[in-house]
């Protein structure tokens, strides 16, 4: 018979949804209040424009930003519908195809971290000293979300993952 979770266990699960759930609310609300479209277009350009050539197949795009094909297609119609990126056909398999960030997809992935990290210090980094954030990314870290690479994305970047 394999183990039950402890009710510590559940308690922390339940917790973390929670928290998941009304930060990213919360940070939805603030982007739109600025007059910024949703966070997953800002999860979009920024990882197109981390690509090589400011590129990625749809496919690499899904992955990254852990969103189901459905949704990561309908973004990308978005995106491309308001210019911010294009599709481009790829050259050495026809039925492939990339999707590349373009010049306003940069500005606007720049101008929406202004909002962006503004939500993040209002919602995360006022509440937390960076010593319990640094706590609680090792804890993140033991179920799997190796906060190491959000700060090494971060040192590169200049801006913060997901």
């Amino acid at each position: 018979m394999k183990r039950k979770p402890s009710t510590e266990a559940t308690a922390a699960w339940i917790r973390l949804m929670r928290v998941q759930s009304r930060v990213l609310d919360a940070v939805e609300q603030d982007l739109k209040k600025a007059g910024f479209p949703p966070l997953a277009w800002y999860d979009a350009l920024l990882e197109l424009s981390r690509a090589p050539s400011g590129e990625m197949r749809p496919v690499e795009l899904e992955k990254q930003m852990l969103i189901p094909q459905y949704s990561t297609s309908r973004l990308i119609d978005r995106l491309v519908d308001e210019g911010l990126a294009a599709r481009r056909e790829c050259k050495i398999d026809k039925r492939g195809q990339f999707v590349e960030i373009t010049e306003a997809g940069r500005e606007m992935q720049k101008k929406m971290w202004s909002a962006y990290s503004a939500a993040i210090e209002k919602h995360v980094g006022s509440k937390l000293s960076d010593a319990d954030a640094m706590k609680l990314c090792g804890l993140l870290d033991r179920l799997g979300c190796s906060c190491s690479e959000v700060k090494a994305a971060a040192a590169r970047d200049g801006v913060p993952a997901r």
